[in-house]
């Protein structure tokens, strides 16, 4: 019996190792970008295992809010790509605050005040065109507009991509643009599929020859060799920065706030500019071929009005194209 005591003494007395964790995140970035991001994160956290769930923002959520209706939800991180349905999570109590998050070289106007939400990226929104099929580039939104341009034209939907939820709720703030630009695009002939990636795919495969699409996915394609370029219209671009949050139901605080450093360190960044993105953190260099995003003119919005008007928005937009 004393040996037993002994040994069970001695035992108690060795530091075991911590058990490793398990982070689930939710995304809506691209499969492969997000494989990469979560190896890169990886080598600098291998005790921390990533599972994953990913797809369109509008998915996403619609997947979050049915795990709250029912009660709970697995996911510890969110990474999508609009800051509204972060507000929304805020203002429900649904985010944890992380206010020890290493913010340094950020826009402070990027910058949630009450460090519920953080950007990661920026990410724009222009026009994407065929080469192929087209021979005088388009220089605006207007230029989509015109009859013969409109009716090559295709677009994501706001019912399923939160860029393009943000891209058409600035566009129809604008007095210039408003529902009489979407209205004139639907009477040409312009067409909405689901995602930015269904747009790129009609324009590469030559199905469509115009298409509104976030920048990286276009600037990749042309990069990799397909017919496509892409133009930042003259009026402005519409802009997320894909934003990353913290559950607060998260039972593994502190492999997420891990995850949400790593995401704004230099090492993030560098992936993400090598990923085709604008970065966020100041003196970063924006990739090969793109403008530097200092010199961009973002079209600006009324964050509350995207928020309180995002499900009519929705429901004007598949009046005209179908839902």
């Amino acid at each position: 019996m004393t040996r037993i005591l002994m040994l069970s003494t001695a035992l108690s007395a060795i530091a075991l190792p911590a058990l490793a964790e398990t982070l689930t995140i939710y995304t809506s970035q691209p499969q492969e970008q997000m494989t990469e991001v979560i190896a890169a994160f990886n080598e600098a956290h291998p005790d921390i295992q990533v599972d994953l769930f990913r797809s369109g923002t509008t998915e996403v959520m619609a997947k979050l809010q049915a795990e709250f209706a029912a009660g709970n939800s697995p996911a510890d991180v969110l990474l999508i790509a609009d800051a509204v349905a972060m507000t929304q999570l805020k203002a429900d109590d649904r985010l944890l605050a992380h206010p020890d998050a290493p913010v340094q070289g950020i826009d402070a106007a990027l910058l949630d005040a009450d460090a519920m939400f953080f950007p990661t990226k920026l990410i724009t929104t222009g026009i994407v065109y065929n080469t192929t099929l087209v021979d005088t580039a388009p220089t605006s939104w207007a230029d989509l507009a015109e009859p013969q341009a409109a009716a090559q034209t295709i677009m994501p939907s706001p019912l399923y991509s939160g860029a393009a939820a943000i891209h058409v709720g600035t566009m129809v703030q604008q007095p210039e643009f408003g529902w009489d630009y979407f209205e004139a695009l639907a009477d040409g002939g312009a067409v909405a599929g689901q995602g930015n990636g269904t747009v790129l795919e009609a324009v590469a495969r030559g199905e469509k020859a115009y298409g509104v699409l976030v920048e990286y996915m276009a600037m990749n394609a042309k990069a990799q060799g397909s017919p496509v370029d892409f133009v930042f219209p003259s009026e402005g671009v519409t802009a997320v920065t894909q934003p990353v949050a913290i559950l607060a139901q998260t039972d593994a605080p502190e492999a997420a706030k891990a995850f949400v450093d790593w995401q704004l360190g230099q090492a993030a960044q560098e992936q993400s500019v090598a990923q085709g993105y604008f970065p966020l953190v100041a003196g970063m260099a924006a990739p090969e071929g793109y403008p530097d995003a200092a010199s961009l003119t973002i079209i600006g919005a009324d964050n509350a009005a995207l928020l309180s008007d995002g499900e009519a928005v929705k429901m004007e937009f598949a009046d005209l194209y179908g839902g």
